[in-house]
């Protein structure tokens, strides 16, 4: 840089300044032609100096720069370095020597925690044959199929009958059902509360859910009811925490046996109880979280990751970790500046927290949100921008598909980051489970088909997907992936 600068500053110098400064000649006797000969020498000596040194400024900086690539390229932090020490470590790690000091510093930093590794699993467009057994399946079969369950799995369903003194149908029964495959192994009816959901246990199933109220004035109490694995009911509980309104969220069963209950009461508090292994409650805890619903929850240690979520201020990824006891210890929301997350399933599986997500791109103007539906603000804008209310599948899909990324956070609890994921494109995150051999397994609903109907009041994007399962084994690598067969609706 300094020989460059130099000759910078001799062509800007006027001949004038340096006849100015030259000094005045003195009559001499004329020199031998062999000492102009060797005064000329040494001015192409001088020349051909900077001349090299400019080639080696040229060099030296193209090398710099193929120095700093490589370290953008392969993740690494250029912070603290000076100019030699970044052209130092290059050599080193191209050259393959790893001896110079810096190089090891360098490498431990760009792999600490602080770093996501993620891994994009390719997944095919769809094809015209599954767009066309989508329309066979609305339109022949009366609704739409899925893939046959394979292995032992439960289900629910509600009956209702008409109270002639109401003028109107009330809950009667529910069925909790547990399957192998297509076959009904057995079948068990509660009456006192609607089921909503259940838990797995290591020997049973718990069910849980509310009961049924027609107005405003009526208590709504959470229940739950334990059957065995053979179909026998062992309890039934309600909840009695002094709540007008209270529904369970999940139930977990601790490393002990026992039963952790995680509840909402009067849409503002946040509660957990502990039960025993055969239904009475030893401890109960209540923290006001404001109005915030309970989505997800898992076990981890001997405390438990809880997902909260607000649909009125857009928040879907928002985890706290909560002890034993109840107390909220500790809360971080995931996202980044470019995207919205969306959580929609959560496990532990070898001491880790797998969640289940989609991204969606982040607005640039919030306000421009599409009357609060951030998720597919994007491709309403465009649609209403350019005032179109009538639009193909063919053309809408490919718009949809680019607006979502499935994604499987590995998330380390203690602190809260995700140390790697997993994405899909053009889909949605979907159930994780485990499978009978032990393996994490990852539902992904791939958007297939999608209709514009701004006219809807429940939604004004819909569609199907298939679903496609991937399973990982104990070390979290990906084994095997497949298209189930299985179609679930899309509704934004």
């Amino acid at each position: 840089m300094k020989n460059k600068r130099l000759l910078d500053i001799f062509g800007e110098i006027d001949d004038r300044h340096i006849a100015e400064a030259a000094p005045v000649a003195k009559k001499s006797r004329n020199k031998p032609i062999w000492f102009r000969w060797g005064t000329i020498a040494a001015c192409m000596v001088l020349v051909l100096s900077v001349c090299f040194g400019s080639f080696a400024v040229v060099a030296e900086a193209k090398e710099y720069k193929a120095a700093v690539q490589f370290f953008n390229d392969y993740g690494m932090s250029t912070e603290g370095l000076t100019r030699g020490e970044i052209k130092e470590v290059y050599r080193d790690i191209t050259t393959k020597s790893f001896t110079y000091s810096k190089t090891a510093e360098v490498i431990r930093n760009s792999i600490s925690s602080d770093n996501i590794g993620g891994y994009e699993i390719v997944q095919d467009n769809p094809t015209p044959e599954d767009i066309e057994n989508l329309w066979n399946y609305k339109n022949y079969t009366g609704g739409f199929i899925g893939a046959t369950q394979t292995g032992v799995h439960y289900k629910y369903h509600s009956e209702y009958k008409e109270d002639e003194s109401l003028g109107l149908e009330v809950h009667d029964k529910s069925y909790l059902e547990k399957y192998d495959g297509d076959n009904l192994l057995w079948s068990v009816s509660i009456s006192d509360f609607w089921i909503e959901d259940y838990s797995t246990v290591s020997d049973g199933v718990i069910a849980y859910g509310r009961t049924d109220t027609w107005s405003s004035t009526q208590i709504s109490h959470a229940w739950m009811a334990k059957i065995d694995l053979d179909g026998n009911l062992v309890w039934k509980h309600m909840l009695n925490n002094g709540f007008d309104d209270e529904y369970i969220a999940s139930v977990l069963e601790n490393a002990d046996g026992s039963y952790a209950v995680i509840s909402r009461g009067d849409l503002k508090y946040f509660c957990l109880s502990q039960y025993t292994v055969d239904g009475k409650e030893t401890y109960f805890h209540k923290t006001e979280v404001g109005n915030y619903g309970i989505w997800n929850a898992a076990r981890f240690e001997d405390g438990y990751m809880v997902q909260l979520g607000s649909y009125m201020t857009n928040e879907h990824a928002k985890i706290v970790k909560v002890d034993r006891e109840g107390n909220i210890t500790e809360s971080f929301s995931y996202g980044d500046e470019d995207s919205y997350y969306y959580i929609t399933d959560m496990i532990e599986y070898n001491g880790n927290i797998y969640l289940s997500a989609y991204a969606v791109p982040r607005l640039a103007n919030e306000d421009q949100s599409a009357g609060g539906r951030y998720e597919i603000a994007g491709v309403l804008n465009y649609l209403f921008d350019n005032n179109i209310w009538e639009i193909s599948s063919d053309e809408l899909t490919p718009m949809v598909r680019d607006n979502y990324t499935a994604m499987l956070l590995v998330c380390e609890p203690n602190a809260g980051k995700p140390q790697e994921y997993y994405s899909v494109n053009g889909s949605l995150g979907g159930k994780l489970s485990v499978s009978d051999t032990g393996n994490l397994l990852w539902d992904v609903e791939s958007i297939t088909s999608t209709f514009f109907s701004p006219a809807t009041s429940s939604f004004t994007i819909g569609g199907t997907s298939y679903v496609f399962r991937y399973t990982f084994d104990t070390s979290g690598m990906l084994i095997s992936q497949e298209k189930t067969g299985e179609v679930v609706n899309y509704r934004r």
